[in-house]
């Protein structure tokens, strides 16, 4: 049976000559099914949502379709529409509204451009999401599972329908106000004015430049399309060619800044009003409710536990404390390496970022709690099944914290994990509570019975601190909570540095060379590598910069909130916003350095200087250990560890790629800035023997 002809709504043929189906909603409101080959494709979708909607049967086309089961079957999917498609549809559409607007509002005329321009970029994006809701009525069992980019999570079938549903909410939404929206004739063309899908604001008043956003949601439908969030923000502040730029997501602006000079305004002369951090979900739960000093917003409570750091736990006389128990982790690193590269299994290569990040794991674990093991030693001085676990879940935490979760910027639909992202921060945090705390209970339980007298480590000197009164200065809530601070913020960027520079290095083998020529010079063979060389190994030190230059561990730096109403190159920026340094771009910012993706580590060493090199960047040409009230006080916890690990490995150890290999593969991860796969190299044992054997583990 022949599909009747439909007026208003059903199918018409289109300029290109394929079939646009729609239906109305009432009010005014319309809409669109997609475009389709035949006009029996456009009348079969129509139907599919006539039925849906509880139409009458003399309204459909085919007559003959006694169920909306059927209906559905018979339904074709939308066919994808061509960009020339997509061009002649938006020109009639551009057709139709200006003859209208001319008509209706003739003193308008000089804000025609502007407007036009931006229903072109909001009506391309309504037909990404228009196309996975309707794609969702025809063949709804299809979207049990959506993938969310980064942790690849996959959303439950009633999830999966919340989360679509709330999406055509949006998008009705939408089509309503576009309908109403109309321009503001008193402001001058060309203030704020907006190019295609980009506002090129430049006044003092304007905010920085950015995608147009949508009602309500903001740049969030943007986000979600565009996943891994951090990589659209990059692409989309190179192809605007700008060094700052505004990304409104829910009702936060999102301030990105790629320049130093920039930066340095931020976290130099505007210090103190971007002192403040984002309440999330993730930050939450991981601060123990904002109970510590990294991740709380500013307050008393901040400032409380930023003194505690700066005075009792990362001070000099602190560090020289705990020499002792570093040296053992970097001994037993020697050791634990040794018995990799001369086992049965030598043959398959060396993990580095396995090493790396479990000689990190257990620096902070001796540091904190006394102790390299949660659970019971292992003869190699490698991790049991406990600390993998413990090291794997702190990963996943890191991963996790400021992740552009959804409902960190919409909170009324906190609870739907729509991205699957609050479910793993709870199973991350849950992890290493239940390690951290067994330990933390029993620790203080001790104290508070007079068994446990001597200080030790960083645990003991939490849970003794005295107030004023001599009263306990710390309720245990805020003790476990600084103690996992510590650990989230001690193990990541020494590893994934290392790890990089030598991937870097394997691939270049006179940058080896020069690196183990210096520790020869410095160190020589007959003893191993001490934190008293650091100040010597500028070479080995240049490496780990670059490392930090080309491949940061993370694309942005922790956010700062703005306090108060402020101007940062020359743009607006409100109250509340978040402010985000880019890692990647500043330190891959070709203005700043020559060749930039390439690894150079001599770009570091200025022989002016004398040639001394250190890892923190103050001029903010990259991030290492970040600046200002908000920044790193552990740098030299952080420097000690990223040296002793590297020059342990490059002194104890000749490293080559595996047989068969030409080179290694560079290539970042798809979802965050690690490598893409873990770095396997083989190792040999290059000092004396007795400098092995004679490491007591």
């Amino acid at each position: 049976m022949p599909p009747r002809r439909r007026g208003g709504s059903g199918y018409r043929v289109r300029p290109s000559g394929t079939y646009s189906a729609s239906i109305r909603l009432g009010r005014g409101v319309r809409l669109g099914l997609r475009t389709f080959d035949t006009a029996q494709d456009g009348a079969r979708t129509y139907d599919a949502a006539a039925w849906h909607l509880r139409r009458s049967r003399w309204d459909m086309n085919f007559t003959d379709v006694a169920t909306p089961k059927r209906a559905q079957e018979l339904a074709p999917f939308p066919r994808l529409i061509t960009d020339e498609e997509r061009r002649l549809s938006l020109a009639e559409m551009d057709k139709e509204a200006m003859a209208l607007w001319r008509q209706r509002f003739p003193q308008d005329i000089i804000n025609e451009e502007q407007f036009f321009t931006e229903r072109r970029y909001t009506e391309g994006l309504l037909s990404k999401s228009l196309l996975v809701c309707n794609l969702s009525v025809f063949r709804e069992e299809s979207y049990s599972q959506i993938s969310m980019g980064k942790m690849g999570a996959s959303l439950s079938s009633a999830t999966a329908k919340a989360l679509l549903l709330v999406l055509a909410f949006i998008n009705l939404a939408i089509q309503r106000l576009l309908l109403l929206r109309r321009p503001k004739s008193k402001i001058p063309s060309g203030a704020g004015g907006r190019s295609s899908s980009i506002t090129n604001a430049t006044s003092a008043e304007a905010l920085p430049p950015g995608p147009v956003p949508w009602p309500v949601v903001g740049n969030l439908p943007e986000m979600m399309f565009n996943k891994p969030a951090f990589r659209w923000i990059h692409q989309m502040m190179e192809k605007m060619g700008t060094d700052i730029a505004c990304v409104r997501l829910g009702g936060v602006h999102v301030v990105a800044v790629t320049c130093p000079s920039i930066a340095r305004e931020v976290l130099r002369k505007q210090d103190a009003n971007f002192a403040s951090r984002p309440l999330t979900f993730a930050s939450s739960a991981f601060s123990g409710g904002y109970k510590n000093a990294v991740l709380s917003p500013y307050g008393d409570q901040w400032k409380k536990m930023r003194r505690v750091l700066t005075s009792e736990i990362v001070c000099p006389s602190r560090h020289r404390w705990l020499h002792d128990r570093r040296a053992d982790e970097a001994n037993n690193l020697t050791r634990y390496v040794y018995a990799l590269a001369t086992g049965s299994a030598s043959a398959s290569g060396v993990d580095v970022r396995h090493v790396a990040r479990h000689y990190c794991g257990n620096v902070i674990r001796s540091l904190v709690f006394g102790r390299r093991y949660f659970g019971e030693p292992q003869p190699d001085g490698g991790p049991g099944p406990m600390e993998v676990e413990h090291m794997d879940a702190v990963f996943t935490s890191m991963g996790l914290l400021f992740a552009f979760c959804v409902s960190d910027y919409l909170p009324w639909l906190r609870g739907l994990d729509l991205d699957g992202q609050e479910e793993m921060v709870k199973e991350a945090n849950a992890t290493v509570n239940r390690l951290h705390d067994t330990v933390i209970d029993e620790r203080w339980r001790q104290w508070k019975s007079g068994e446990r007298r001597e200080l030790d480590d960083f645990l003991d000197v939490l849970i003794t601190l005295k107030d004023a009164e001599g009263k306990p200065l710390l309720a245990i809530e805020e003790v476990k909570a600084q103690s996992q601070d510590i650990t989230f913020a001690a193990v990541d960027n020494p590893s994934n540095a290392v790890e990089w520079a030598l991937a870097e290095m394997a691939n270049a083998p006179e940058v080896m060379a020069k690196a183990v020529e210096e520790m020869d010079r410095v160190v020589g063979r007959e003893r191993l590598v001490q934190e008293s060389d650091i100040p010597h190994l500028n070479y080995a030190k240049a490496c780990i910069r670059e490392a930090f230059r080309l491949h940061p561990v993370a694309p942005f730096n922790v956010p700062h909130v703005a306090l108060a109403n402020t101007t940062v190159a020359g743009y607006r920026v409100p109250k509340g916003s978040h402010i985000i340094l880019s890692r990647t771009g500043l330190g891959r910012n070709p203005t700043i350095w020559d060749e930039p993706l390439c690894f150079k580590p001599e770009r570091h060493i200025n022989m002016a200087d004398g040639g001394n090199v250190v890892l923190t960047e103050n001029e903010l040409r990259f991030i290492s250990f970040s600046t200002g009230r908000r920044g790193c006080i552990a740098s030299s916890l952080g420097t000690t560890m990223c040296v002793m690990l590297f020059g342990r490995l490059l002194q104890g150890f000749t490293w080559s790629k595996p047989p068969g290999l030409s080179v290694i593969d560079l290539s970042e991860s798809e979802h965050d800035l690690f490598m893409a796969k873990p770095l396997v190299l083989h190792a040999k044992p290059r000092l004396p023997m007795h400098l092995y054997f004679a490491i007591d583990i």
